[in-house]
Parts: C-alpha cells; structure tokens; sequence
C-alpha cells in the first residue's frame, strides 16, 4: 500500500447512493480469489430492513406435499456445500452505455467475489415433496419500500433445482453479515445478482409465470426506447473482462508494463482473454490464472506489454468462454442498462 504522512492508504467501497445504500467493489484493487467483506459492493432497492423485521424462520410452501419451517441452527444441520461464486449486478458499467440511461449510475465495481456456505435448493424441496405441476418458485425478501412494495423474484424449476442453487447461511467462513441477506440468503451461481435474494423469509412453489414488479417490469431487456416489444427477462450474465492495472488516464514508462485483470461469464469457464494495445487493430492473447476447483471463479490474467515509444494509447480487454461467446466492441443497447459487456478500455499516456 502506498503511504501518506505515515498512515497507509486502504481502498474502500466507492457509494454511489447513500439512502437507498448503493456501493460498488474498488475493482483496481483485488487481487485475491475471495473478496473481503467490507469492499463487496452493496445493492439495495430499499432501505435495509430494521432488525426486528430480520426473519427468524424460512418458510418452504406452495405446490409442495409437507411444508417445511426452518430456523437457522435447523439449516445448520442439513447437509452443505461451499461454493466460490461472483456476484454481478444486472446494471454493472449502466454508465458506459450511449445513449445514457436512467437507473443506477453503476461505474464498473458492481461485482464482487465470495466463499458461499449452504444447503442446496433442490435437497429442500425434495424433502417438501415438490409437485410435478410446479414450474416456478417464488423467493420472498422483507425488504420492503415505504408503500409496501416488498422484493421478491422467482426462478424455473429446473434453475432451482440445480444442485448449485444453494440457501447460503456464510459468506467468507462467516455467519451471513446482515448487510448482505442475514439469515438467509438464495444464491443462483451464473445468474446476475438480482436472483440471489437476500433476507430470505418465503420459498413458494407455483404452477403459473410470476407476476411481481422485479420479475416482469424491471430486470427486463427492453430494446426499443419508446416500446416494450421484443423485452426478454434478465437471466445469465454475459461474458466480460475488467482492466485492473493500469488505471485510465495513467501515465507509464516506455518499456515493459504489466497489464491485469479478470474475467467472468455466466456459461461454461474463460478459455481465452486477449489484448489490444493499438486501439482493436490486432490482438494478442493475455496469460490466464484459474482455479479449476472453483468453475463459477473468475479468471484473472495478465499481459506484459513493451511499450516502444511515447504518446498515448487505448489499452483494451476481451474474453471469451467456452461455450463460444465474445465480448462484442459494443453491446446490445438496451432501455434499462442492464448486461453491459462491450469490450474493456482504458487510455493511458507513455512517457
């Protein structure tokens, strides 16, 4: 860490609103698999709920033959699994789209990396009995807004019952910190973030489409500015990449440079991440660091760069992953700036 007047300089979350409280990761500074609690980045639709609404049992309903009530030392006691899995926020680099849109101002930090410990979905609703007419399950949050509006988001039965769709209870070798979904709290590895519930208090199985506000009016693609034809609901996360060093605008020396970063997708693994020095003329591939015991992980990489003279530069990044999706040099343009992954620049100046 650099040092001011013999005090080190820590990185710490960048807000991007204060009530409700919205905070993004200072992405330039991860360097390790698992993100520390205190710099995940924050997302919130509502004030955060008032301790004495935290719910103290989870409720499992619906098309279900015996319906379960469980309380957290309960949940302890069911078989568990640890999974290391980012979390994206659907609106992360919203700011980066032309013409610019309304929500979130979301810069490039909505994304964070945890050590996620809990009970797989599928075990719970196998022990509930699930009916064969269920097709979607419905998660219900206590947060709420002041009219009454509460959060609440439903997936496919098959999604659910992935055996990595998992009621978290940790996060990083700790009990779940109430600002990230204490007690409980849904994770959909692969899926952007608005799935993972948090202050879980109602799991309800039905047999017709979901119909809430966060379902069907927002966390929606809507491609057209002044109509909702063609809109398809926000799932998967898109593949993407993140230049970490050097930092836009940076000034660096002629020579070699270090260039870092990482990678994500919501399909399959990273399988290649390359770069371009001279402004998406030609590409070269990147150096690619994962951790095969962890297939939801990012992927960090780096590039060595010989910079052979002076005047300035845009450094870009693109990944690609296995199941052959690019970063395209634009996206999809849509109404809400939700899914942005259009290549990586940064600009820098050689010296």
């Amino acid at each position: 860490m650099n040092q001011q007047n013999g005090r080190k300089n820590h990185p710490y979350p960048l807000t991007v609103s204060l009530n409700p409280e919205n905070q993004e990761t200072p992405v330039h500074f991860v360097e390790d698999w698992i993100t520390p609690v205190e710099l995940m980045y924050k997302r919130n639709h509502f004030p955060y709920p008032s301790a004495a609404d935290i719910p103290a049992t989870l409720h499992l309903n619906g098309l279900v033959d015996h319906p379960l009530t469980l309380d957290y030392e309960d949940l302890l006691s069911w078989p568990s699994k640890t999974l290391v899995v980012p979390l994206e926020c659907a609106g992360n680099r919203r700011t980066s789209y032309s013409p610019r849109v309304y929500g979130v101002q979301w810069q490039k930090g909505a994304i964070s990396q945890g050590r996620w410990k809990g009970v797989p979905l599928a075990s719970l609703l196998k022990r509930a009995g699930l009916k064969t007419t269920a097709t979607e399950i419905v998660f219900s949050a206590i947060d709420q807004s002041p009219d009454g509006t509460s959060y609440a988001r439903s997936l496919p039965v098959e999604k659910a019952l992935h055996s990595d769709t998992i009621i978290a209870y940790e996060l990083n070798g700790k009990p779940l910190p109430f600002k990230h979904g204490y007690p409980f709290r849904l994770i959909v590895p692969g899926w952007y973030a608005m799935a993972s519930v948090k202050w879980l208090s109602k799991i309800t199985a039905i047999d017709h489409p979901f119909q809430g506000f966060f379902q069907t009016e927002d966390y929606v693609y809507y491609p057209h500015d002044d109509t909702d034809e063609g809109k398809t609901p926000v799932t998967t996360m898109k593949v993407n990449s993140i230049i970490q060093q050097p930092q836009d605008y940076d000034v660096v020396k002629k020579g070699i440079n270090k260039i870092k970063g990482f990678a994500w997708t919501g399909e399959g693994r990273i399988v290649k991440v390359e770069i371009s020095t001279d402004n998406g003329r030609s590409w070269h591939p990147a150096t690619l660091h994962s951790e095969p015991q962890h297939p939801y992980a990012w992927t960090f990489w780096e590039f060595l760069w010989e910079a052979k003279c002076e005047g300035e530069f845009t450094i870009m990044s693109r990944a690609t992953d296995s199941e052959g999706r690019t970063q395209p040099m634009e996206p999809v343009w849509n109404r809400k700036g939700y899914g942005y992954n259009g290549i990586f620049k940064v600009r820098v100046k050689v010296e």
